[in-house]
């Protein structure tokens, strides 16, 4: 299966599993006064709104490159993922306010057995989300859809405190206003995760370690020893990666064969990594 129709196939998923959970936590949030419980819904209402996110951006990203746009718009993806991170944010700053406020107030809140019982549901399907979200991520190599698979992971964990946070409850009046706070802390991590990743890759960043062994190896084997590649550069469009370096040749080579050299370099490096690179070639200065 191909990307777009995991990415889509997820997305529908989110959208429409989300929404349900949505009207079951805030009935049971509402129900019982509990904060936690309803900024704990409107989290998860997040990740049918930031799937809506994703699909308007997979389908954008497929796009192919033109006059404008000679690398594709791959690029779309990472941006996708950078609103993921920031609607989490506010989401996670919003509901800290209120628990603060609630424990200035000193409101304490009785749990019932529907709130147990919606909190449980929720924990087993938000992870269940997030585990496909995660594999579909890996097979198809999505930040997009990695950063959808945290969304739901940090609404499971967040659930999982509210569960704890239930039992407690009965021996501590102020357990809500505290367990808003640390829901609205797990929820600014996930951004903060999804915001970092998918910057570094927008911003350009240097191969794996990994990576650079492979391209040294590919490098060495066609010029038949060691030519100094160094001065790595790769830039990532959605699928797409481009790749700039430099290579040193001896001062005695001449430019058809420097220029043979890197056109090899530059096809084993597109065969076998799917990497479009461009070399600078240099004289190899001897003191």
């Amino acid at each position: 299966m191909d990307k777009t129709k995991l990415t889509i196939i997820e997305g529908w998923l989110s959208i429409i599993i989300n929404s349900l959970l949505f009207i079951l936590k805030f009935w049971a949030g509402t129900a019982t006064g509990s904060i936690a419980i309803i900024a704990d819904a409107w989290h998860t209402l997040s990740d049918s709104i930031s799937s809506v996110i994703v699909l308007i951006g997979s389908k954008y990203s497929i796009k192919p490159a033109d006059k404008d746009h000679p690398f594709g718009h791959g690029r779309a993806e990472l941006i996708t993922s950078m609103i993921i991170g920031a609607l989490l944010s506010l989401i996670a700053f919003s509901f800290a306010k209120e628990s603060i406020s609630r424990l200035a107030d000193h409101e304490s809140v009785n749990y019932s057995t529907f709130a147990i019982i919606a909190t449980v549901i929720s924990v087993i399907t938000k992870e269940a989300l997030a585990q496909y979200a995660f594999w579909a991520a890996k097979k198809v190599n999505s930040s997009v859809l990695k950063a959808d698979g945290w969304h739901h992971r940090s609404d499971a964990i967040s659930s999982v405190v509210i569960l704890v946070g239930i039992y407690l409850g009965g021996y501590a009046w102020w357990i809500d206003g505290v367990l808003g706070i640390l829901v609205a802390f797990l929820i600014l991590y996930a951004a903060y995760e999804i915001l970092q990743d998918s910057l570094n890759q927008f911003l350009g960043k240097v191969p794996d370690s990994q990576q650079l062994i492979e391209i040294m190896e590919i490098c060495n084997n066609i010029a038949g020893k060691d030519i100094s590649a160094h001065h790595f550069h790769i830039h990532e469009y959605g699928d797409h990666r481009e790749m700039t370096f430099h290579i040193r040749l001896s001062s005695e080579t001449t430019l058809m064969e420097a220029h043979e050299v890197a056109s090899e370099i530059e096809r084993k490096i597109l065969e076998v990594m799917d990497i479009t690179a461009t070399i600078h070639m240099e004289p190899l200065r001897v003191s």
